[in-house]
């Protein structure tokens, strides 16, 4: 299971490149402003609209989620990735600031949704900035490592002011998500450089060859998708199962704030290490054994009642999320060719969104009908993202993709 790789962990994070630390400075900024997702719907109830109309403006903002990272994917390979990133920020702050000041629930629906968009055209963008940026596979997962530690970082201070800003007022909240967004556009613009393109005529004929359709010819590509998608469907139940089995079993809303804190405070703290730890082992096994922590630790949930053992089944699962968050990253940018490393990343995004979306409708409907079925589903669907993992039986362990002229 142990691979042989140069250079070691420890040593490819302390040569990182500029380019490296400069998108993980601006993500860390643009997360610590990520107010609208997380206070749109106390928002909006709170000027009076139902519960399902709050849930329905959420609903476009996925939906947009899923285009912004196909569009965001093929503009990093055409636009550059660069400007695609500041194409996402600068819409996405002025949008934002505008939210405050509208009055028509369908302009509202309408503004929610291009946010959803335009927030998420930068994603792809800047994966693939730190895959341009690096070339061993120690070197992907250290960058990938830094970038995950500056998204945690910034979402738990965001967290927290988000909080602050909410109880004074909701025009600085989303005022604070526009200057954030601003910044981050700012920062990208001034002090980001793409790494040397090819001249403007190959330029132009690996735009027209190296399409999404060429992308999705990849068939570990669409494995690793499907993994995604049905990985993500098992870890969204920590927003989904886990709060109505608290509820269900005698518990508050504080329990579950702690559990979730939990989670936060142990990838804050051991998600970088331990992503040095596993990136001796083959990244299959890693993302494999990552699932099956998934899996069980939130199947277990429906079996536990007490928040000690809650506890221990958080700590499962966050190894997990711990173990395979900046592995899924890395392997991915090893199966992307250099002129579609945005467009393979715009279509893990499209796989992530859809599979956060789907499943806490998915999730809540199999709690509704009986508890027990959520926790079976969840266990099935998460041995079968750790199968997924692995290479299939009788192909070839390279890449099943057609060469890219």
């Amino acid at each position: 299971m142990r691979t042989e790789v140069e250079p070691r962990f420890r040593d490819a994070l302390r040569s990182l490149p500029a380019r490296v630390w400069i998108v993980s400075l601006g993500i860390l900024v643009n997360r610590v402003g990520n107010f609208l997702p997380v206070f749109i719907v106390l928002y909006l109830t709170g000027r009076g609209y139902s519960a399902g109309a709050a849930g329905f403006v959420l609903g476009m903002s996925g939906l947009g989620n899923v285009a912004g990272n196909a569009i965001g994917g093929s503009l990093a390979d055409r636009l550059g990735r660069r400007w695609t990133i500041v194409v996402s920020a600068v819409p996405t702050a002025g949008l934002t600031a505008a939210v405050p000041y509208l009055g028509s629930y369908a302009v509202i629906v309408l503004v929610v949704g291009l946010i959803g968009v335009t927030s998420q055209i930068y994603r792809p963008a800047a994966a693939a900035v730190l895959l341009d940026s690096v070339t061993s596979t120690q070197e992907r997962l250290a960058a990938f490592g830094v970038f995950r530690f500056a998204m945690n970082v910034g979402a738990a201070l965001g967290g927290v002011i988000g909080g602050l800003l909410a109880g004074t007022s909701y025009k600085e909240l989303f005022l604070g998500n526009a200057v954030a967004c601003l910044l981050f556009g700012v920062v990208m613009a001034v002090l980001l450089r793409d790494a040397p393109r090819t001249s403007a005529a190959q330029t132009a004929e690996e735009a027209r060859a190296g399409g999404y359709r060429l992308a999705l010819a990849d068939r570990r590509l669409l494995r690793f998708l499907l993994m995604t998608l049905v990985g993500e469907f098992v870890y969204i139940q920590s927003t989904v199962g886990l709060p109505l089995h608290v509820t269900e079993v005698g518990l508050t809303a504080r329990d579950f704030g702690l559990l979730i804190g939990l989670n936060g405070l142990l990838v804050l703290a051991l998600e970088l290490p331990l992503t040095g730890l596993v990136a001796r082992y083959r990244a299959e096994h890693v993302l494999a054994v990552g699932n099956l922590f998934i899996g069980f630790g939130l199947a277990s949930t429906g079996l536990v009642a007490g928040m000690p053992l809650l506890a221990v089944t958080v700590v499962l699962w966050t190894f997990g999320e711990m173990a395979t968050s900046s592995v899924a990253a890395a392997y991915l940018g090893s199966l992307a060719p250099p002129r579609l490393a945005g467009r393979y990343q715009g279509l893990y995004g499209v796989a992530y969104t859809i599979g956060s979306g789907a499943g806490p409708l998915l999730g809540g409907a199999a709690y509704a009908f009986r508890p027990w079925l959520l926790w079976v589903v969840v266990a099935a669907a998460g041995l079968l993202a750790a199968q997924l993992c692995l290479p299939s039986r009788g192909r070839p362990t390279r890449t099943d993709r057609p060469p890219v002229r």
